[in-house]
C-alpha cells in the first residue's frame, strides 16, 4: 500500500463534501497536496480561508462550464479575486448534451479567463474539456501563450492526436481512477509521457469502493499507473512530485516533500 504523505490530488472539490472544514483537515492530515477547486467565484473566500490555514491544501478560483449559463454574471467577481491566487479552476468547456446549449457563452467566459490569466502571468489552470478537447486546445493556443501560464487538463478524454497536440502546447494531465475504467482511455493515458502526469481524485464525483473518493484515495491512481507502466508505486509517486515541482517552476513551496 502506498503511503499518502507527499502524494498529489490536483483536482478535488473539498467544498462539496458534507463538512468542508473536515474535508480540508483530512487532506492536511493525510499529507496529500490537494488542489481544492471551486465551481463559482462566490465559493472562493471560504475555500481560500480554510486553505490558508494548511500546509498541503491550496484553493483554486473557478467558474465551472456547467454552471456558466446561470453564473456568467459572476465573472466580475472572478476578476476581483484573481490576484489572490496562483491557481485557477475548475474552468473550461463542456459540450456534452446537457450543456451544449450554453457552449457560446462558455467559450466567451473561457476566453476571458485565459486572457486574464495571460495578463496576470504565472497562473496554473485546471481545465475541464468534456466533448470539447479541440475547442479547448484552440482557446489555449489562441489566448494563453506558454510563457504566461500553465494548463493541467483534468479528466481528459480526447483522442491520442488531441493529447499529442496538448503536449505540444505544454499541457499537463491529471489522471483519476475512473479514467482507467475503459480501454480507450487507458490507451490514451498509457501513451502520455510520465513527466506530464499528475494524479487527482475529482472527489466527491468519483467513488472509492462505495463512498465518495477523498484525497487520500489518490493512492489508488498511483497503484493503477504503476501497473500500467510496470514500475513501483513509489516511482510513480516520486515522478508526480517532480512533475508538480516542474509545473510550479520555482514558485511557492507547497510542502517539504513537494
Amino acid at each position: 500500500m502506498v503511503t499518502t504523505k507527499g502524494l498529489v490530488d490536483f483536482h478535488c472539490h473539498l467544498d462539496l463534501y458534507p463538512d468542508h472544514q473536515v474535508a480540508v483537515q483530512e487532506a492536511e492530515n493525510a499529507g496529500v497536496f490537494t488542489l481544492a477547486v471551486t465551481t463559482t467565484p462566490r465559493a472562493w473566500p471560504r475555500n481560500h480561508e480554510l486553505a490558508q490555514r494548511t500546509r498541503h491544501v491550496r484553493a483554486a478560483l473557478g467558474l465551472h462550464p456547467q454552471l456558466v449559463a446561470e453564473r456568467a454574471g459572476e465573472l466580475d467577481l472572478w476578476d476581483r479575486y484573481l490576484s489572490e491566487t496562483r491557481y485557477v479552476g475548475e474552468v473550461g468547456l463542456d459540450a456534452g448534451p446537457r450543456f451544449y446549449k450554453s457552449i457560446d457563452i462558455q467559450k466567451r467566459v473561457f476566453q476571458h479567463v485565459l486572457q486574464r490569466c495571460a495578463e496576470a502571468g504565472g497562473k496554473v489552470i485546471t481545465v475541464h474539456s468534456v466533448r470539447a478537447a479541440k475547442i479547448v486546445l484552440d482557446h489555449i493556443e489562441s489566448y494563453l501563450p506558454p510563457a504566461r501560464g500553465k494548463v493541467v487538463l483534468h479528466w481528459f478524454t480526447g483522442t491520442k492526436a488531441e493529447a499529442t497536440r496538448a503536449l505540444e502546447l505544454g499541457c499537463y494531465f491529471s489522471i483519476n481512477a475512473a479514467m482507467l475504467d475503459t480501454p480507450r482511455h487507458v490507451a490514451m493515458v498509457t501513451a502520455l509521457p510520465l513527466n506530464k502526469l499528475l494524479t487527482e481524485t475529482d472527489g466527491p464525483f468519483t467513488k472509492t469502493g462505495l463512498r465518495p473518493s477523498r484525497p487520500e484515495d489518490v493512492t489508488v491512481v498511483v497503484e493503477l499507473l504503476s501497473r500500467l507502466h510496470n514500475v513501483l508505486p513509489a516511482t510513480i509517486a516520486e515522478t508526480v512530485r517532480c512533475n508538480l515541482r516542474s509545473l510550479l517552476d520555482h514558485g511557492e513551496q507547497i510542502s517539504p516533500s513537494a
